[in-house]
């Protein structure tokens, strides 16, 4: 994906222009690591989570379009992957796809857990000591990730899950 800037000072100054410049030098670097951006200027593909209860789901990127579903789940993590004006088309835990207005969707990262039971625990650590089980389709917010673990808060206990146990996080992607 070719990215076209126009880096000619404007009226609002230098600070645009130094913007134009950071955006130059920091989009080839996001193209070369095997991500592209979107029409929000965000890599794609990327994690957002359903910034309301009752959210319609289309079969494309305008009201014209047929919903074909309805999210019931506030807080459910979608992966963005691809823009449309204000348009985005997300796919769930299921495989699932479809578009939302960018507005019914947050920037608060969540994960939902995929395995039967998971186990919560201490510190990132099979061995260490489970604070909770959750069953699959329970929803967390992420905290944090390394290469094995993600630590989450969910129903106001944080702990570490193993990555492998849920969804909501890019598998290149560390968090600090």
């Amino acid at each position: 994906m070719l990215a076209v800037l126009d880096l000619r000072p404007h009226r609002r100054g230098r600070r645009r222009h130094f913007l134009g410049l950071v955006l130059a030098l920091l989009l080839p670097a996001a193209q070369a690591a095997g991500q592209s951006t979107g029409e929000a200027r965000l890599p794609l593909p990327r994690f957002a989570s359903l910034a309301g209860e009752s959210i319609n789901v289309r079969s494309g990127p305008s009201k014209n379009h047929p919903i074909r579903w309805v999210y019931t789940r506030l807080g459910l993590p979608v992966k963005i992957v691809e823009e449309f004006d204000a348009w985005r088309k997300i796919v769930d835990h299921e495989g699932d796809e479809g578009w939302i207005h960018g507005s019914l969707l947050s920037r608060r990262r969540t994960v939902v857990v995929t395995a039967e039971l998971m186990e919560l625990r201490r510190t990132p650590d099979q061995e260490a000591r489970v604070l909770l089980r959750a069953e699959r389709g329970v929803i967390g917010r992420l905290l944090d990730c390394d290469a094995r673990w993600c630590f989450v808060d969910i129903a106001g206990t944080r702990g570490w899950a193993p990555r492998d146990a849920i969804w909501g996080v890019l598998e290149t992607e560390m968090r600090n």
